[in-house]
């Protein structure tokens, strides 16, 4: 519809003429399941005679009053935008409304529990969604008080930014009258609202003030809520963050609210931090899961800083408030929590994901050019997550830890409460190091693509080293060469077992370590001259740059035959994700990754490690090895995952993931013997419980080979009548290896929008989940046919989900790549639609050179 999609040049003519100094926005949320009551009053300041427009998704606008003076809502408001001409120098609009709730998690999101048919309320904004909610001048510079009143059914909680005040009660309805908050951004107010039960602490902040805390889960999910140890993890943050950004926690309260159906891991709500459930375990989880919760809580937590106290003027700067989260929630993860190898899991986890999206048709410079709000939609990405966040790693290595810390507590005092620019930040750091930073941001900020690093060793006879470089190259399309601050270390295998000397027993330790700045196509690394060549020279050590690395031959080598036997968990992981880009690359054989890891996987020790790798394993399995090989493929990683899990310490989180991933890949009837009974309890692993999510996930196994089907997902789903059971349901029926299947979950998430978003997700999910592509094929024509009408009737989340989740990436053959390019090439408009499938099409033409590599 013309006027969702806000573009930048408008919000900054309108930014020209407007000041915003207040909201007042009166909710109503007991009118029924579909709408409820939106009344908002602004208060702004304007260039006076000047015309602007206000935003406002609603169903039904009753009135609208600007300056005393009443307006027609059928000639200024189009359910999207208010047209208001003619401004005073100050002005006072009125906009009495009906919005419309959500099922898509946009917007107020509305949900009903199966387990006890009670509703539940809560707000996702970022990016452009309090329009949904009440009439709002969508943009982040435009910053304002906001204060809320919610008239809703007394028996619930009521949570905004401010303190939950005592509410006005009246029968069985209650009117809760918040506070106005400090200045901020609107895509970072809140409201959440529902029978949630709550558990309340507070903390001390560095300036003496208590903060109130507050944990609310659904009341069916609350007996599963560890809430001390959140409460725990919030107070290592608090004090963390207090002292690094010597700035003091800037909001009044901090809730943390965990809502069913959320599309991300959390939102930053300035002070009502809202969570996905999947972090209120009602099953076992892996540490990877246990781990990322911990690093979400504390990703939040310096948004409250960073993002809410200090924002961004426009979009392009969003990887400033994601990549800073990202590299702060990992620092702080890793030093004032027990989990002390967070940079380990950012390794594998999130620098993977950077290179992944680097390596795409539509990579970007980490500062994007965001013209429109479709624009920053498709860049809640790898590059402004993932890389902005190794950026940053570089970044403080460079600039030294100290001064990076010293440059950002001067940027909070300087700008809080305000809007910033990358260069306003580059300004203090440049400050505190004496460090140039302008040609730095030029090259690592403003321009695309990810470098590869070699070394380059020459030896005597004896093996001691004569020359030793390190070798930058670019991509042809992102030719830029980069200054790296690396660390290069040397490790030599030693035999540990004093009292035999048995080899076996031999690990690889590091006997030296150089750190250098890497600058240019060719860096000579004059301290390494003279020593002599170890059996590993691992490039990026401690992985402080962001660059994919390769290892010299005898490096490689010596990872694939004893990868095991490194100590270090972070030089380990260093090296699966050089292994797993050579393969990616068509450089190293697919077939040789699957050895690698299936050689190697079971001394791993870090949780995220594994499960980074295990996906990563069952990818090259279905679509990278060669067609021809795949089947057999499919079935020895099924078999020796199976013999890993039982070979695995009872109860491990490795057995764990062993037995999950199995169930993930059976292929053969003995596969199905060992998931049924695995389900039943006829086959026992000691240590293994056989919970509610992992009977899932064994039923969904079972499926997936074509032993279990409708039948047995409805008795699953009458055994587990919940949120959770009903996502699982949903995912297995797409599981079911036939196309009739494929089509039909297809047409279930497509054809019709009721269904919420986290089955639209399932379903999705489910979808992709076969050992056979053959079977997608007859989905391809259906699929392209039903793009631009996905596009043009779904909210944006939902129709990103529907566009990359139903791409039947499994094929990955001449055919799909052949559909995909014809499709782009007779739909040239829509960049946002058009850079979801290039990047599909990109992941299908990488399969194929993977596949002929292995070939």
């Amino acid at each position: 519809m013309p006027g969702e999609n806000l573009t930048r040049v408008e919000a900054q003519e309108r930014k020209s003429i407007l000041d915003v100094q207040s909201y007042e926005v009166d909710l109503d949320l007991t009118r029924g399941a579909e709408v409820f009551g939106s009344t908002t009053t602004v208060t702004f300041t304007a260039t006076e005679g000047a015309s602007t427009f206000i935003d406002a998704f609603t169903r039904t606008v009753h009135s609208v009053t600007l300056n005393g003076e009443s307006l027609d809502p059928a000639a200024v408001s189009d359910g999207v935008r208010i047209q208001l001409d003619s401004l005073a120098a100050s002005n006072v609009l009125t906009v009495v409304a009906d919005a419309e709730y959500t099922n898509t998690g946009e917007g107020l999101h509305r949900f009903v529990d199966p387990v006890d048919d009670e509703v539940y309320l809560y707000s996702q904004f970022e990016v452009p969604d309090s329009r949904r909610v009440f009439a709002v001048f969508e943009q982040p510079d435009l910053k304002a008080t906001f204060r809320f009143t919610i008239t809703a059914p007394a028996r619930w909680e009521v949570v905004s930014n401010q303190i939950t005040p005592e509410p006005v009660v009246d029968g069985d309805v209650a009117t809760w009258s918040f506070e106005p908050t400090s200045v901020m951004s609107s895509y970072i107010t809140a409201i959440v609202a529902g029978p949630y039960d709550v558990v309340r602490s507070s903390l001390t902040s560095s300036d003496g003030r208590e903060i109130p805390l507050g944990i609310f889960t659904r009341k069916s999910l609350s007996e599963h809520m560890d809430s001390d140890y959140i409460f725990e993890k919030t107070r290592q943050g608090f004090a963390y963050y207090e002292e690094k950004f010597d700035y003091p926690y800037p909001f009044e309260k901090y809730d943390q609210l965990f809502v069913p159906e959320f599309n991300a891991g959390a939102m930053e709500n300035a002070g009502a931090v809202t969570f996905t459930e999947t972090y209120v375990f009602r099953s076992k989880v892996t540490d990877a899961i246990k781990e990322r919760r911990v690093v979400t809580i504390l990703h939040e937590l310096a948004h409250m800083w960073f993002g809410d106290l200090v924002t961004m003027k426009w979009w392009n700067d969003l990887w400033l408030n994601e990549s800073f989260a990202e590299w702060a929630s990992t620092i702080s993860t890793a030093e004032a929590t027990e989990w002390t190898e967070a940079w380990t899991t950012f390794q594998a986890m999130e620098k993977s994901w950077a290179y992944r999206q680097d390596q795409l048709p539509s990579t970007h410079p980490v500062v994007a050019t965001i013209n429109d709000l479709e624009d920053v939609q498709v860049n809640f990405d790898g590059i402004t997550y993932a890389k902005g966040g190794s950026v940053l790693k570089q970044l403080v290595a460079w600039v030294g830890i100290d001064a990076f810390y010293a440059g950002v507590a001067a940027y909070f005092k300087k700008h809080h409460h305000s809007n910033t620019e990358l260069s306003d930040l580059l300004t203090e750091l440049e400050t505190t190091s004496g460090r140039e930073l302008t040609s730095w941001s030029k090259l690592w900020l403003e321009t695309a693509g990810v470098n590869t690093l070699r070394p380059e060793i020459e030896t005597d006879a004896d093996g001691i080293i004569t020359s030793f470089a390190v070798v930058q190259t670019a991509p042809a399309d992102y030719p830029t060469i980069r200054p790296h601050r690396l660390a290069i270390g040397l490790y030599e295998l030693e035999v540990t077992d004093l009292e035999g000397g048995d080899p076996a027993s031999a690990e690889l330790v590091r006997v030296h370590r150089v750190e250098i700045d890497v600058d240019g196509e060719r860096t000579e690394v004059p301290e390494l001259v003279g020593l002599a060549k170890p059996a590993l020279v691992l490039t990026n050590d401690d992985d402080l740059a962001y660059a994919k690395v390769r290892l010299d031959d005898d490096s490689l080598a010596t990872a694939i035959e004893h990868l095991s036997k490194i100590q270090n968990p972070l030089a380990r992981a260093i090296v699966w994700g050089s292994v797993w880009d050579a393969t990616r690359d068509a450089e190293t054989p697919a077939s040789s990754y699957v050895d690698l890891v299936l050689a190697n996987i079971a001394s791993e020790t870090e949780s995220t490690t594994i499960r980074t790798t295990l996906s990563q394993l069952t990818q090259a399995a279905r679509s990278y090895v060669a067609p021809e090989r795949r089947a057999a493929t499919i079935e020895r990683v099924g078999d020796e995952l199976w013999a890993l899990a039982q070979a695995a310490e009872a109860g491990s989180d490795a057995q764990f993931q062993f037995v999950k991933f199995f169930a993930s890949i059976p292929s053969t009837d003995a596969h199905a013997e060992i998931l049924q009974g695995l389900s039943d309890g006829s086959e026992k692993l000691e240590g293994l419980e056989i919970d509610t999510d992992l009977r899932w996930e064994l039923l969904e196994g079972l499926v997936l080979v074509g032993k279990a089907g409708e039948t047995e997902i409805d008795q699953a789903l009458a055994a587990d009548n919940t949120a959770n059971g009903a996502q699982a349901a949903a995912r297995a029926r797409a599981a079911i290896p036939t196309t009739e299947a494929k089509l039909a979950a297809f047409s279930s998430v497509v054809d019709s929008d009721e269904l919420p978003n986290a089955i639209v997700r399932a379903t999705a999910m489910g979808f992709q989940h076969t050992n056979d592509p053959a079977i997608l094929a007859p989905v391809v024509e259906r699929y392209f046919s039903s793009l631009a009408g996905i596009w043009e009737s779904r909210s944006y989340h939902i129709a990103d989900t529907l566009v990359s989740g139903l791409y039947p990436a499994g094929l990955a053959d001449e055919s799909l790549a052949a559909a995909a390019t014809t499709w782009l090439e007779a739909n040239p408009e829509t960049p946002a639609l058009r850079r979801i499938v290039t990047e599909s099409l990109a992941g299908t033409d990488r399969a194929l050179r993977v596949q002929a590599a292995d070939a």
